[in-house]
């Protein structure tokens, strides 16, 4: 495609932050516009997460990415796909990693290739080290995970399983002595597994942005906690729930104590408005 760029390792314009890295990146694919690679940040996590990662995947990618942070990630499903969203939300820019060609055929998985074609809108990038038409062989995404480390100043590990891929990046995070940090779950999650053990062997256990700002010397913010702006006492109220937990509808409604039909009606209304989020499940949070 005539939008995909090619630079050699050899180009004076090759990132040099990619330069001394082994296995060596001989050449780089570039589809959109390469940001500035000073101020880089990692996410990366499971595929199939549960609504606690979604959540932290995406407010905690939106806080570093309003800090000045370009997020990193695989454009996977999952995790990796909240990171990028969390980025575009907050109308920053954000660095696809791929594993396969980066035309429109071959991005993988194809249910993203809007969101590969909004990160570059958005005046992001897509990069890979392999070829147009380059499907997503097994091996590849293992060997992409390193270029995700080599580029950040620091990668979060939001929810992996014990054998998660993400687990790569972490090792290769460690090798590249970059800091590593790691999201703290339930103990009987089997999402939570690979970030506790992580957390074990001296990963910095992260409970909010402010956590990764500090330990990279970048300024601290302090986030609006306050609620939304409510059009009515209904809405006030489901609102006040939602501060700091997320609840299913069932149980919205029965904190409420207000028939159910008004509790849904007015949670679509919030949803629309871009005040609340829907996790998936009728799982609602602010």
């Amino acid at each position: 495609m005539s939008d995909i760029k090619i630079i050699s390792s050899k180009d004076k314009n090759f990132p040099n932050i990619l330069k001394n890295i082994s296995p060596a990146v001989e050449q780089l694919y570039i589809r959109g516009q390469l940001p500035d690679l000073s101020r880089c940040f990692a996410i990366v996590g499971t595929r199939k997460f549960s609504p606690y990662g979604k959540q932290i995947a995406l407010d905690i990618g939106y806080q570093l990415a309003k800090a000045g942070l370009t997020i990193v990630s695989g454009l996977a499903e999952g995790i990796d796909t909240c990171a990028h969203q969390a980025a575009l939300q907050a109308k920053q820019k954000t660095i696809a990693v791929l594993g396969t060609g980066l035309d429109d055929q071959t991005i993988f998985p194809p249910s993203n290739l809007k969101l590969s074609k909004d990160i570059i809108k958005s005046g992001g990038c897509l990069i890979s080290e392999y070829p147009p038409e380059t499907l997503g062989y097994k091996s590849n995404f293992p060997a992409r995970n390193r270029i995700i480390a080599a580029l950040s100043l620091g990668t979060l590990v939001v929810e992996a399983k014990e054998k998660s891929g993400s687990l790569i990046t972490a090792d290769w995070t460690k090798r590249y002595e970059k800091k590593l940090f790691a999201v703290p779950g339930p103990i009987n999650s089997v999402n939570s597994k690979g970030c506790n053990k992580l957390i074990k062997q001296g990963a910095i256990l992260v409970d909010s942005a402010n956590d990764i700002l500090q330990e990279l010397r970048m300024q601290t913010i302090n986030f609006n906690n306050n609620l939304p702006l409510a059009d009515n006492p209904v809405q006030k109220t489901i609102l006040t729930i939602l501060k700091g937990q997320q609840c299913h509808v069932e149980q919205i409604i029965k904190l409420t104590g207000l028939p159910a039909g008004l509790v849904c009606s007015t949670l679509s209304l919030l949803e629309i408005d871009n005040k609340i989020k829907n996790l998936g499940g009728n799982i609602y949070s602010l």
